[in-house]
């Protein structure tokens, strides 16, 4: 019975071009990957330094597993507390410009135990309309009140903080970089308006955190705010190609946490080879600041070059850069034919982004050589224009 009902739903996904399935890769990330014993150029992955298959971090990781084996054995609270969680996270708060620090296991399990925790009945949380399903999750196991904002519109923000009175706590939640567009939240503008209303402010910074700011810091960095953002949530399994997640803010909040986020509590800690590895992903961020050079030039590359050939590459600012296509059946043909020729590039479809604005969703990384990037905008340009695009 329940196999007939599972079977219609995916009968259903199929007709509307919306069902998903998983591609095997054989191999490490990086630039190129091996997919059924071909080799692919990766315009999809969000290892934007190119740090995943870097050699050190492997070092890293096998010094750990020698020194401390690969579990953690229980969770934090419990005997899990190891000295690479400890050490990473001293690092990452004295990276954030922050008092303290502590980390989840993902970015899903930070928003939803962060989120949750702190807020409650009689609260209320202000959402970008696009930030994220792990946000919209931790709000939902809140119970507090939420209101969505249309996206990046400081306007309709402040007129819902006009009237929010009668609310215990008020925070303004927001992607840095949204990961499916992106292009950058105003966070100048978020923190004007949160100090003018008193109101909290949470960013996620799971595409700025490598990315964005003079050193790689994220956005509090890139808009000189790092003092003014009271929960900076972010990953370390994106630009620093490891895995795992962070929240910094102040000692109590921390200590709020460890307490509460029931995400944090009741699970295994990562595994302190994975923790080592962030670790040496941050020594090479701070050390090796061409990485972040060359990712730029790759952007700028590529984004221009695909607005000089009539796409439309919505507001992206950032090395996520979406190729609106707005069909779900053209999306993947031109996904698919990228990929027949060599190139993956993946389509995004409702819901997980909204109706009627499916998108390839390139990503540009450090790793790209001025050879790849021409090539993919030679493959984009001749698909493009057999499916009448541009």
């Amino acid at each position: 019975m329940l196999d007939a009902f599972l079977k219609e739903q995916l009968a259903d996904l199929d007709r509307k071009n919306l069902r998903r399935s998983l591609r095997c890769v054989d191999g490490a990330q990086d630039r190129t990957i091996v997919m059924g014993g071909k080799a692919y150029l990766n315009f999809c992955s969000n290892n934007y330094l190119g740090l995943a298959a870097d050699p050190r971090l492997k070092e890293a990781a096998v010094s750990a597993l020698t020194r401390s084996g690969f579990g953690s054995g229980a969770s934090r609270l419990v005997c899990g507390t190891l000295s690479e969680h400890r050490e990473l996270e001293e690092r990452l708060a004295a990276f954030k410009g922050t008092e303290s620090c502590l980390i989840f296991n993902c970015g899903y399990m930070a928003n939803v135990g962060i989120i949750s925790s702190l807020f409650g009945r009689g609260d209320l949380i202000l959402c970008d309309r696009l930030n994220h399903a792990s946000i919209l999750d931790g709000i939902v196991l809140s119970r507090a009140s939420f209101r969505r904002y249309p996206h990046r519109d400081m306007q309709a923000l402040e007129r819902l903080l006009q009237r929010s009175g009668g609310c215990k706590k008020k925070v303004i939640i927001t992607e840095s970089v949204f990961s499916m567009d992106g292009d950058v939240a105003p966070l100048d503008e978020i923190i004007r308006l949160a100090r003018e209303y008193g109101v909290v402010v949470m960013v996620d910074d799971a595409h700025g955190t490598g990315v964005l700011g003079e050193k790689g810091k994220g956005a509090a960095e890139h808009f000189n705010c790092s003092q003014d953002v009271d929960i900076q949530m972010g990953t370390l399994s994106k630009a620093l190609g490891s895995f795992g997640a962070y929240c910094c803010g102040s000692k109590c909040l921390m200590d709020f946490l460890i307490n509460k986020a029931r995400s944090f509590v009741y699970t295994t800690a990562l595994p302190p080879a994975v923790a080592a590895a962030s670790l040496k992903a941050l020594d090479i961020l701070e050390t090796e600041p061409e990485r972040r050079k060359t990712l730029w030039k790759n952007t700028r590359f590529v984004l221009e070059s695909l607005q000089n050939l009539g796409f439309d590459t919505m507001h992206s600012r950032t090395p996520i850069i979406p190729v609106l296509i707005k069909e779900e059946e053209r999306a993947l043909t031109f996904s698919r034919r990228l990929f027949e020729q060599g190139i993956l590039v993946s389509a995004i479809r409702p819901p997980t982004v909204p109706a009627r604005t499916a998108r390839l969703r390139l990503t540009v990384t450090a790793r790209h050589s001025q050879e790849d990037c021409e090539c993919l905008i030679q493959k984009m340009q001749k698909i493009g224009r057999d499916l009448c695009l541009i």
